[in-house]
């Protein structure tokens, strides 16, 4: 699960990387006009594009496949924005984002070779670049807080929590310069590991991997034919998904209006918020993510709003005051959020330990296996047998061209120098609170823990970079102390920590896919760099739009409740504070829950394959706080998928990710216009309530009268 916690993306790479490696193998056995005569020319991928010409790293970088990546970034940021501001479940946009930049450059160097104006063929290379830029600029849309740290420093947040002297609003201006001053570092951090990463330590990079076979596949004959299939039916999914957001908009006049409002299991578990809403976003979320992902959060959701919250409600005037409202952190509110971040802590701390160890160890024994190789020769060794000489064609050809393009080690570490002396001086400007010499003490250690994110991530998948942004909280926030601003300042080192962190094991992955493809280290350096300038611009944007639409974004009860934003400032508030201010009961609740956490995933690795029907704790976390309605809609997507997989298990391998896709794009990109239209003032015609017998006789009863 790529960061083992939802809001760094709760979707399993590892599982992603199966599914599309599977689907590859299917497209290559189709692949009659391009296979080779031998086993060992059918297992080479390299072979098959050995008559094309590799373009230069400046010719990978296309005006097109900048414009192209420009509109898929707004596409896919308000995509992640809505999932962050809903319940901060993401799911990994690689796959559609590869998918979609072929399709669109493919139908556009097309129209140009039809019309005798083509001058440079569209290439794999050209394509990794397209992905790579847009899911850098995606990704700000995550690691810029919107939907945590940064909005959890609101007056708005703050007026929820236990703290509300210490807020810093939100405006488009100090936003956009935070960000550019916080997001490069990362890139600057690893680049001159990245021979070490991808050839010495030959790091898998799940991910990345998948994502390589993916574009290669795309780019041989059958593979285009099989793609433009899957765009096919992922514009379909994506126009009846608007569609329906399109018609589910007209029922939603006020709050407790519309088809999210259903209460179809009854109206007593709608009171406990379990019911369907009709969200395709999330019934497309629930066909990627894993099985047990799904599963968990349902777990979850049972767990707190069906059993745990009802008993504790019944000791409302023991545990906690009555009347307190159902949002007062002192009453049940409390209860919910700090259970959650128990859980997740837990989780977090576990995963780290053991990401950690994980990277100790990988790091010893490559060091190990490179003396062994660089011992010298015994007299039966046979001295013609070099590392180099059993490299396939594959990797020969890979890593020539990987080596061939330099970025200099000089200009990585001035760059890092640079942008760190520009942050320190620049962030104490924009965020008081944040002392320069706090600054300077991440930046000192950041390129470390870059690594070991990095290299965590090449060997598991898992890029833990929220747990780093939470040491950070803890770190900062007891430094600084309640009377020095401890709230803002652990918030905003957070987020200098997240994106540090988080941007470094996105390039590595990068780098990797580029490594697999062809694509120079420098054009995927270059595309790495506009896409996250174009990301610092194109996210605050999209989160102004919300902002600015949505007045009660942020609240609890709001079709945008941006939950880890309250969970965010409450650590940011403990941190400072400590536990003084919890209900009765809700610390030994916490500690008990912390606990389970951990020994839940410690019983899940040890039991070895039957630890893959354990549920994930992390996963069980997220409904604590918003309630299970949402996993009723995954576990839908999950039942589509299963039973889809059960009728035909190759088109749904084939087609799958691309149904999943479409129903999340279009629904997201519905936001859009719903936005403009809040913005203008245009509300909706009907409000569509559900009421129970009693109720609407009474009702009646009055509009009689």
């Amino acid at each position: 699960m790529a960061q083992n916690e939802n809001e760094d993306r709760v979707i399993d790479h590892a599982f992603e990387f199966e599914q599309h490696h599977e689907q590859q193998h299917q497209q290559q056995q189709h692949q009659k006009g391009t296979r080779l005569s031998s086993k060992e020319d059918e297992a080479s991928v390299e072979k098959v594009f050995k008559h094309l010409l590799v373009p230069t790293w400046q010719n990978q970088l296309t005006v097109r496949a900048f414009v192209v990546s420009f509109f898929l970034s707004v596409l896919f940021s308000f995509i992640v924005m809505k999932l962050n501001l809903t319940t901060g479940i993401i799911p990994s946009l690689n796959v559609s984002a590869g998918l979609l930049g072929f399709f669109f450059v493919k139908t556009w160097t097309k129209f140009l070779e039809k019309s005798n104006m083509l001058k440079q063929p569209f290439t794999r290379q050209e394509n990794t670049v397209i992905q790579t830029c847009v899911v850098a600029s995606s990704g700000i849309a995550f690691s810029g807080g919107f939907g945590s740290y940064l909005f959890g420093m609101s007056k708005h947040v703050a007026d929820q929590s236990s703290d509300t002297s210490d807020f810093k609003n939100p405006k488009l201006g100090w936003i956009i310069a935070f960000l550019f001053v916080v997001s490069f570092l990362g890139l600057f951090s690893v680049v001159p590991l990245r021979k070490i990463m991808v050839i010495d330590f030959k790091l898998t990079y799940p991910s990345g991997t998948a994502t390589a076979h993916l574009i290669n596949s795309f780019h041989t004959p059958q593979g285009a034919k099989l793609a433009k299939k899957q765009v096919r039916l992922l514009g379909r999914f994506f126009s009846l998904s608007f569609l329906w957001g399109f018609f589910q908009w007209f029922y939603t006049a006020s709050d407790g209006c519309g088809f999210q409002a259903f209460p179809s299991l009854g109206l007593k578990a709608f009171d406990n918020r379990f019911y369907f809403d009709f969200s395709a976003l999330y019934i497309g979320v629930g066909m990627i993510c894993p099985y047990i992902i799904n599963i968990s959060v349902l777990l979850g959701g049972i767990l707190s709003w069906g059993v745990m919250w009802p008993l504790i409600k019944t000791r409302e005037g023991h545990w906690y005051k009555v009347n307190l409202g159902d949002s007062d952190l002192q009453g049940i509110q409390g209860y919910r959020v700090f259970i959650a971040i128990a859980m997740i802590l837990g989780d977090g701390l576990y995963n780290f330990v053991k990401v950690l160890t994980h990277t100790l160890l990988g790091l010893y024994n490559q060091i190990g296996n490179k003396r062994k190789e660089s011992a010298l020769p015994i007299a039966d060794q046979d001295s013609t047998s070099s590392p180099e000489a059993e490299l396939s064609y594959d990797d020969q050809r890979r890593k020539q061209l990987f080596l061939k393009d330099q970025i200099p080690r000089w200009f990585a570490v001035g760059g890092y120098v640079a942008i760190a002396s520009i942050s320190t001086a620049t962030l104490p400007h924009i965020i008081p609170q944040l002392k320069w010499y706090y600054i300077l003490l991440i930046y000192l250690i950041a390129p470390t823990l870059a690594f070991c994110n990095a290299y965590g991530c090449g060997l598991t998948d898992w890029s833990l970079a929220s747990t780093y942004g939470k040491l950070a909280i803890f770190t900062i926030g007891a430094w600084a102390g309640a009377s020095h601003g401890g709230v803002l300042a652990s918030l905003a080192a957070c987020g200098v920590m997240m994106n540090i962190v988080s941007t470094a094991s996105d390039l590595m992955q990068d780098f990797k896919t580029g490594y697999l493809t062809l694509a120079s280290p420098r054009s995927m350096f270059v595309s790495q760099i506009i896409g996250t300038a174009m990301g610092c611009v194109i996210s605050p944007c999209v989160f102004w739009i919300f902002y600015k639409a949505f007045p009660d974004l942020g609240t609890h009860k709001s079709q945008y409740p941006a939950p880890y934003a309250i969970v965010y400032r409450n650590m940011a508030i403990l941190g400072v504070q400590g536990f003084g201010s919890l209900p009765n009961n809700c610390l030994l609740l916490c500690y008990i829950f912390f606990g389970a956490a951990i020994v839940i995933n410690l019983i899940k690795d040890l039991v070895g394959k039957v630890g893959r029907f354990i549920p994930l704790p992390m996963a069980m976390a997220i409904p604590f706080y918003l309630g299970p309605y949402f996993a009723i809609d995954m576990c839908v997507g999950s039942l589509v998928l299963f039973v889809w997989e059960t009728v035909d298990k190759a088109k749904a391998d084939a087609f799958a990710p691309a149904v999943a896709s479409g129903l999340i794009c279009g629904d997201g990109i519905w936001t859009l216009p719903a936005s403009v239209l809040a913005l203008f003032g245009v509300k909706p015609p009907i409000c569509m309530k559900f009421l129970s017998r009693a109720t609407n006789s009474r009702v009646d009863t009055f509009l009689g009268n």
